[in-house]
Parts: C-alpha cells; structure tokens; sequence
C-alpha cells in the first residue's frame, strides 16, 4: 500500500506491507523505497514493513527548511516515526545513506530502536570518500558532473558497484531520476554535509547503541566505494561480509537481509548470489 505522509510540512511517499512489528527501510543513493522490493513481500510476513522515499528522492518532496546534518538526518526520521503513529521500538534497516539517516536517529533515540540492520553504508571519521563522493562535494565540479549525467554512464556506474543487478530495476531507476532532477542536486547537498571528522563525536552514542541494541552490519564482499575494513568500526560482533555481492546487498542479496530479519527466504523471497 502506497501512502503519502506530511512530514516536516512536506509529502512523503511511503510504501507499507505487512502487519506486524514495525520495520523501517531507508534506502541510499540514488535510490528509492523500490529498492527493498526484493525484501518487502517476505518480510511483510513477519513485520509491518516501511519504506519512505527520502527526503528530496522520487516522490517525496523536500521539506522548505530540511537541514543537511546529521541532527537533520535524525530529526527527520523521528519525525516520520511520528507522523507513522508508531510508539514501540522498532526495527531499522538501512542501506547506504539510509544507514547514515538511521543510525543518527537510532543514537540520538535509542529507546525506539529496538533493532538495527545495516548494510553497505559508513558511521565513522575514519572513513575517507570514495572519489565520485569527492567530485560531488566539490562545488561546481559536482555540479556540473550531475548535470552531464547520462544513461551509459549511470548504468556503467551502478554495474560496477553491484554486477548482477536486474536490467529492468537499472531502467526504472534512470528514468525515475530522469523524471526528477532534483535528486541528483540533494545527492550533493547530502555529500558536502558530511566531512568523515564530524562523525567522531558520534562513536560513543554508536558504541552505546551496539552495546544495547542488537546490531548487524551486512557488506558485499565487492563493494568498490566502501571498504571491508569498516565493518569493524560499528562495535559489533554480528558482521555478515558476503561474497560474490556488491553494494546493493537488498537488491542482489534479498535472502541475506531476510536472514538478518529473522525471515525465512522463501522461493520468491530471493537467493543470495
């Protein structure tokens, strides 16, 4: 069920399955809440399954006054926690910047979240940006790389992060950026927000939150932007390095992710590569 939702003064799109506990799926960049769709259908089985476009990306609008930080990034998601009507803790699955959104928010409100699962996505000031992140933090240059953007470039681009992803996911998601520029512009504003050194303050809410919060970090063995090596630095003993997978984990690993949820994969539920 597809729904929209006002928060901050703006609509956000939310797809919604399921009826049990609460679970809440961010997706990254450049995605959309059609990222998780491999999951979705066999996680409905278990938990009432939410997944927002993020703010500014496809068919959520961009709040006026939405502040690029990651206190923004946490208020927002509480704010859409609220707009959801949800008041038990739930379970947070992010991927990508929707780990970053998601785990601001699950430090600063620790109480709600219940659970953590994350996947190819960075928490630490330790990391250094992979080089197309450096050409968008760098004013004009990243301007002027998103406005030169083309069909053989993204999809040479997305094939190289994650090899077996579907033709048809790749077309859908080329023309759904085609059909929304300003993503491509809030994907800047989103990279020059986050210099890695202004994640250090946040590592003792992060070691707090892994030390009372079941916490699992997934990573594709093959995922050329975010090394293997920072799946240490989230305090965590439950780390699931996958082989043979790249940085979209949900969209070629769906059985791993159900795994991580409790969900037993069904044949419809996706294998993983």
């Amino acid at each position: 069920m597809s729904k929209d939702f006002v928060v901050q003064g703006a609509a956000t799109h939310v797809e919604q399955y399921g009826e049990g506990r609460p679970a809440l799926f961010l997706h990254g960049v450049p995605d959309s809440a059609e990222l998780w769709s491999p999951v979705l259908g066999e996680a409905s089985r278990k938990y009432r399954c939410i997944a927002p476009d993020l703010p500014g990306f496809r068919r959520s609008q961009l709040p006026q006054n939405f502040v690029f930080s990651l206190d923004g990034y946490a208020a927002w998601v509480n704010d859409l926690v609220d707009a959801l009507g949800i008041d038990e803790p739930l379970t947070l699955v992010g991927h990508d910047w929707g780990g970053i959104f998601g785990l601001a928010w699950a430090c600063k409100y620790p109480e709600r979240a219940g659970r953590v699962v994350v996947m190819d996505t960075i928490f630490s000031h330790l990391y250094r940006w992979h080089p197309w992140a450096r050409v968008w933090r760098t004013p004009v240059l990243g301007e002027l790389s998103m406005l030169l953007m083309n069909r053989p470039l993204f999809l040479s681009e997305m094939r190289r992060g994650s090899v077996a992803l579907d033709d048809a996911w790749l077309a859908q998601l080329w023309n759904a950026m085609q059909e929304n520029y300003r993503t491509r512009f809030v994907t800047l504003k989103l990279y020059r927000s986050l210099n890695p050194p202004r994640l250090l303050p946040w590592q003792p809410l992060l070691q707090a939150l892994a030390a009372s919060t079941p916490l699992t970090v997934l990573h594709g063995a093959h995922d050329p932007y975010i090394p293997g090596w920072t799946t240490r630095l989230f305090h965590t003993e439950d780390v699931r390095v996958l082989e043979h997978v790249g940085h979209w984990v949900p969209a070629e690993a769906p059985a791993a992710v159900l795994a991580a949820l409790g969900v037993p994969a069904t044949d419809n539920g996706g294998t993983q590569t």
